[in-house]
């Protein structure tokens, strides 16, 4: 066994790394070791039929590691710029208290209302201020929690600590794929490096690696290896296969009970299919200057970001389930010179974004199409003073946050739910993170007390069979 799987990995035969992986994974075929129980349970990713009407079948998710300020961008507090500079009347949990003062921050930028809604959106989102109307602006998230990694993880899997499904392997798990040539679950990350926590924001956790993230490289080319090198083409890759046949009869003949795997390794047409496929999804040279433009990759500011955002329409346009988008370490976790970093983080996403909601929209997609922006906390009312005024920060504040969502039976034009006057806390209809996942399960057509998965010798839900409710008032 040894001999062919180094005959794989060294022969560059137009496959690639990622395809074998992902075609392997799709029959459950990739080794587990032996102290593991299998599960008995058959696994595909074949689309499926949700048991109640969906509003939603493919989502995006904009994750924004680091906390975004919610008061200087989604949540404009008139009596928090007015009180700036006095002491805040409440208590503060500070994560940096060497650092902290409860000293009131008003936000240095200024609000206005747009759109037929109203909404009134930061002068540092003017792109964002064009979408509105197909918004659904949710301004009392919280998770109670301040830390980074457990509030990612109780936003991007469900409970506060590692070792969980993500969201997208709870997705893909429910629903399968509608396209059997492209992964089902995709993780676009940044090219300047990985968020933070790394792999477990994409990790399958106790699901059989199947519903695990595939991540497509930052940087061209976005997958190694799909190609064959010139000296391999033709005549010599035809050998080389022929090869690697006669190994799977010989192996077949030493170890019968293992067709499924020979069978799937020797499988080279399916392979052939999936490397059209992702090169052509992954393609953007047949879309138009409009659109390019629309996306921001005529800027190089917004090139990058903008890039991702394109290909993620591009990969729920041909059938993927679940695509999420990164960015590097936590850009958004602005403890000092707020004023330039916040710009900074906008200037990157903001046009990209709101091209995606306009893209989808403009190709009939947005109604089917789940597009969540959001990162997994806030910011601090108060500053977190490094000196000079200029210099001032926010430190984490997971009592209160802002998000939205668009499309795939969202409610557009609606702000949902508010923090106190000073923006600290969730105060009408606080929306935790069990309800967030309730309220995107019942959009896909699933009961978050209902899907399950059995590990660990129990049910295992997304939303941990927590008290959770499903936000219905933000659906169209």
């Amino acid at each position: 066994m040894n001999s062919r799987r180094q005959f794989l990995a060294r022969h560059a035969l137009g496959l690639g790394s990622v395809a074998l992986a992902w075609l392997l994974r799709a029959d459950r075929l990739l080794a587990t070791p032996s102290n593991v129980p299998r599960n008995p349970l058959a696994f595909d990713l074949k689309a499926k039929t949700p048991p109640r009407p969906a509003r939603a079948r493919a989502m995006i998710s904009l994750f924004m590691h680091g906390g975004p300020s919610h008061v200087d961008l989604l949540d404009p507090k008139p009596e928090l710029s007015r009180r700036s500079g006095e002491d805040y009347p409440g208590e503060i949990t500070y994560s940096f208290v060497d650092r902290a003062s409860k000293k009131l921050f008003g936000s240095p930028w200024s609000f206005k209302r747009h759109g037929e809604c109203g909404m009134e959106v930061s002068e540092l989102l003017p792109h964002f201020a064009g979408i509105v109307d197909d918004v659904c602006l949710i301004r009392s998230m919280h998770t109670d929690i301040n830390g980074h990694e457990p509030s990612i993880w109780s936003m991007n899997t469900g409970r506060a600590q590692p070792g969980r499904p993500a969201l997208g392997s709870w997705i893909t798990y429910a629903l399968g794929s509608e396209a059997q040539n492209l992964p089902a679950y995709v993780v676009l990350t940044d090219p300047g490096g990985h968020p933070v926590d790394g792999a477990r924001n994409w990790s399958n956790g106790w699901m059989p690696p199947l519903f695990q993230g595939t991540v497509i490289r930052p940087r061209e080319p976005r997958i190694l290896n799909l190609d064959p090198p010139a000296h391999l083409r033709g005549e010599p890759q035809r050998l080389n296969l022929e090869f690697l046949a006669e190994l799977n009869r010989r192996h077949l003949r030493e170890h019968p009970g293992e067709n499924d795997l020979e069978a799937r390794i020797a499988s080279y047409e399916l392979a052939a299919k999936m490397q059209l496929s992702a090169k052509e999804a992954l393609d953007l040279s047949g879309e138009t200057e409009a659109t390019k433009r629309l996306y921001g990759l005529d800027d190089p500011v917004t090139q990058e970001y903008g890039t991702r955002c394109l290909i993620a329409r591009r990969l729920v346009e041909r059938g993927v389930r679940f695509v999420q988008l990164f960015v590097n370490g936590q850009i958004w976790d602005n403890h000092e010179n707020l004023r330039q970093n916040l710009a900074t983080c906008c200037r990157k996403t903001d046009k990209p974004a709101a091209a995606l909601v306009k893209d989808l929209k403009a190709r009939g997609l947005l109604e089917t199409t789940l597009v969540h922006w959001g990162g997994e906390i806030g910011r601090l009312p108060v500053t977190e003073n490094h000196g000079a005024a200029e210099k001032a920060g926010r430190d984490h504040n997971g009592q209160g946050f802002s998000s939205w969502l668009a499309g795939g039976g969202i409610r557009g034009g609606t702000i949902y739910g508010a923090t106190d006057e000073f923006g600290h806390k969730a105060v009408e209809n606080p929306v935790s993170a069990h309800d967030y996942h309730a309220t995107l399960l019942e959009l896909f057509g699933f009961s978050h007390d209902q899907l399950a998965y059995h590990s660990n010798g129990q049910m295992q839900h997304l939303t941990d069979a927590k008290p959770c409710r499903v936000v219905r008032e933000i659906f169209s």
